[in-house]
């Protein structure tokens, strides 16, 4: 019944496309640039500290759906919190970013919508459009053009438009406030993942919406995740007030989905405290990012300009990436290596991930054992 799996699994592994989980232990000395936590707060104390308090008040778990046991006063705080630091009406806390988009893209659109996605949306976004039963136009990677000629020319009376705000694979920024004139103009509806601007982009860290003066448009919906900037988990829908009852009413990954942890929920508020009371925060971990880019293009690696956290370096293949991302891993420094099909333009690159609380030292050694391991994998096209 299953022999077509392991001929898959064979493919996939002469392909260099084989992945493998590998638990990390508690106490790594290893140097961390392939995590999400751009802050440094999943080992903040304070963080640390609220959750555990909230798991000895609340249970371990939220011990049922949102809508029968499983809100607490933790949850409606975190909803007003998020809402209020990124500016919008209201919010509405999920179980996961994932759950999130799926959610919000299911619940506001269906057979009588088209949406128009951006080539590079992420895997949760893309799910969320083939669930949706809508009519999927996907545009060209943050062309304005082809989302404006899509609109224009659609057959379904509502429509959105579906972007990252930050992208996941190189770190590129969406032309936001273009996409939101686009959207006006044909009366249609933008929905953007803030999971990488959070914490990050605009003033004190409160996302690429915020920052491009969207946050409160009544027809922009924006989602965001708990488990990066804020080193928790969880996610949720920010917009207007209309938008998150419908959502409570009709989104089945928040309907029938076990609640958020209340260990999670005490958690993001407690980051978002911290965000709020340190918002030098965001500003380092750009800094951080721009500058690992900065010195790995020096040393004649390709590297993407940073407009967040992420950095993307391209490696000549499959294999060369996952061969290049070992050798760091034996030197001690650890980096994301992402290979298609994860990735939508089929390069393969390591991602590199920046942190607030990197040290100097700890970006030098970064940067050395990169460029020595590219040397091997054949991705240093001019060294010095």
């Amino acid at each position: 019944m299953f022999d077509w799996i392991d001929t898959r699994a064979e493919a996939r592994a002469k392909a260099g496309l084989a992945r493998r989980v590998r638990p990390r232990p508690a106490d790594s000395t290893n140097l961390d640039l392939a995590s999400n936590d751009y802050l440094g707060l999943a080992r903040d104390k304070r963080v640390t500290g609220a959750a555990a308090a909230a798991t000895l008040r609340w249970g371990a778990g939220s011990t049922g759906s949102r809508l029968v046991t499983g809100s607490t006063d933790l949850h409606t705080e975190l909803e007003y919190e998020l809402a209020n630091f990124c500016g919008a009406q209201s919010a509405l806390v999920f179980s996961s970013g994932y759950a999130a988009n799926l959610g919000a893209l299911t619940a506001l659109s269906g057979p009588g919508t088209a949406i128009v996605a951006d080539q590079h949306i992420h895997a949760s976004l893309i799910d969320g459009t083939r669930l949706s039963k809508a009519d999927v136009v996907v545009a060209g990677h943050c062309d304005v053009g082809q989302v404006t000629h899509a609109l224009a020319t659609r057959g379904k009376r509502r429509a959105l438009v579906v972007t990252d705000s930050v992208f996941s694979v190189d770190g590129d920024l969406a032309p936001l406030a273009d996409l939101a004139a686009a959207c006006r103009e044909h009366d249609a509806a933008l929905v953007v993942d803030d999971a990488h601007g959070l914490g990050v982009v605009g003033d004190g860290g409160r996302g690429a919406v915020h920052a491009a003066g969207l946050a409160k448009a009544p027809d922009v919906v924006t989602t965001v995740t708990l488990s990066k900037s804020l080193g928790a988990q969880g996610g949720a829908v920010l917009g207007p007030s209309r938008v998150i009852k419908h959502l409570v009413d009709t989104a089945r990954t928040f309907i029938f989905d076990t609640g958020l942890a209340p260990a999670s929920a005490a958690a993001s508020l407690a980051a978002l405290k911290v965000l709020r009371d340190e918002p030098e925060r965001p500003a380092r971990a750009l800094e951080v990012a721009q500058d690992l880019a900065f010195r790995l293009k020096e040393k004649g690696l390709r590297v993407s300009t940073p407009t967040a956290a992420v950095v993307s370096v391209q490696a000549p293949s499959p294999e060369a990436a996952f061969d290049w991302a070992e050798a760091c891993r034996a030197q001690g420094v650890v980096v994301g290596c992402f290979r298609p099909p994860s990735v939508p333009d089929r390069i393969s690159r390591l991602r590199l991930t920046a942190r607030a609380d990197l040290s100097e030292g700890d970006i030098e050694r970064a940067v050395r054992v990169i460029t020595e391991t590219g040397a091997s994998a054949g991705a240093v096209s001019r060294p010095r």
